[in-house]
């Protein structure tokens, strides 16, 4: 069953409205150096989801606000909700964090516990803490009596198996979260595996908040799918959003019955020059900006070409030039070919991790 004609449901009505009543709720997903106040300008001129999530701010002893990240919040300029999302394990200085950011205008406080970065999860920290549903206990009660606006969690299906699942749903009830977005993976599954789709559909029957499914939403169609296993609220999108931005724009003209956009690589083209300007306004070398881009362009790669000849020469290339060279010879040379909906079999991004930055091929 399709959510076209759904009814926002009293668990709902926790949450900032949604761009169209009705339908599923989407959300753009946080993605360290990806989501950052430029990146959601751009997704919101191809067709704003319902609620932004920022980058995580890093909480530990002594941490503050960091800068850029805070911009996503007191720049943002979308008109959509943006929740600011915390990762960290030090209780007192989550509160300290968490009420510092309550004095900015966001839609509420949301808590990583979904991380699987080696190097995040072993500081017992976003996917980490998934092993120790005490620590989770406690830190979700401290934030609950210290926030009086909305508390929110993103998590995955459990660390290295699903032992502490059920018992961590319901601590999400006990806690009265106001929102779970679940990506269906274990940490130690990364990317790698099936979604198990089954997990997310237990955890909308057992929590008493709305639920956003996340893992392999890879388009329009994929989403009605997703939402028709589920029976989720929503979904939440993150690294097909990198290769079409156009995507929730397309959720909502599939899940009301319309036509989905077509997408031509022109378009493609002007977007690829909006990531770019990006790197105009900061001193940095030519090979850092080159390594900037192609952390975007090895998702969009994977909807240009099935033979993957654009995502092969652009990891070839070294300078700007080349680089640019590359995107007309593949984009303009046939304007208003169709940029494919899904992925292209066998084009891989190789993402590690949800940092996409760590997917840049140099």
């Amino acid at each position: 069953m399709v959510h076209s004609d759904r009814k926002i449901s009293p668990q709902e009505n926790r949450l900032p409205p949604p761009l169209q009543t009705g339908l599923a709720l989407t959300a753009l997903a946080p993605m360290q150096d990806v989501t950052d106040l430029f990146f959601m300008s751009v997704i919101d001129r191809y067709g704003s989801p319902d609620y932004f999530f920022t980058e995580y701010f890093r909480v530990y002893t002594n941490s503050g606000l960091d800068k850029k990240t805070l911009r996503s919040i007191t720049e943002n300029s979308t008109d959509r909700p943006i929740f600011a999302q915390l990762i960290g394990e030090s209780i007192p200085d989550l509160v300290r964090i968490a009420q510092s950011l309550s004095h900015y205008p966001i839609a509420g406080i949301d808590l990583n516990m979904g991380c699987p970065a080696p190097r995040i999860y072993r500081k017992n920290v976003g996917g980490g803490l998934l092993r120790d549903p005490e620590k989770v206990s406690r830190i979700l009660g401290e934030l609950r009596d210290a926030v009086d606006g909305r508390l929110t969690v993103k998590m995955r299906v459990g660390f290295d198996d699903t032992a502490n699942f059920d018992r961590i749903l319901d601590l999400i009830n006990r806690y009265n979260i106001d929102l779970l977005s679940l990506h269906g993976r274990t940490v130690k599954e990364k990317y790698h595996s099936a979604v198990h789709y089954d997990l997310i559909a237990h955890a909308v029957q057992r929590v008493n908040c709305p639920v956003l499914a996340n893992g392999n939403v890879t388009s329009a169609n994929a989403a009605a799918t997703v939402l028709s296993k589920t029976g989720a609220a929503g979904v939440m999108v993150g690294r097909a959003a990198i290769r079409n931005p156009w995507i929730f724009k397309q959720i909502r003209q599939t899940l009301s019955g319309q036509p989905v956009s077509i997408v031509t690589l022109v378009e493609v083209r002007d977007y690829i020059e909006r990531l770019r300007q990006t790197t105009t306004t900061q001193p940095i070398p030519e090979r850092a900006r080159v390594s900037y881009l192609k952390m975007y362009l090895n998702y969009i790669a994977q909807g240009v070409d099935a033979a993957g000849a654009f995502q092969h020469e652009m990891r070839l290339a070294r300078t700007e030039t080349e680089l640019f060279e590359v995107c007309d010879r593949h984009l303009l040379s046939d304007p208003n070919q169709a940029f494919a909906l899904e992925p292209y079999p066998g084009l891989v991004a190789r993402p590690n991790c949800e940092t996409a930055r760590e997917a840049i091929v140099n």
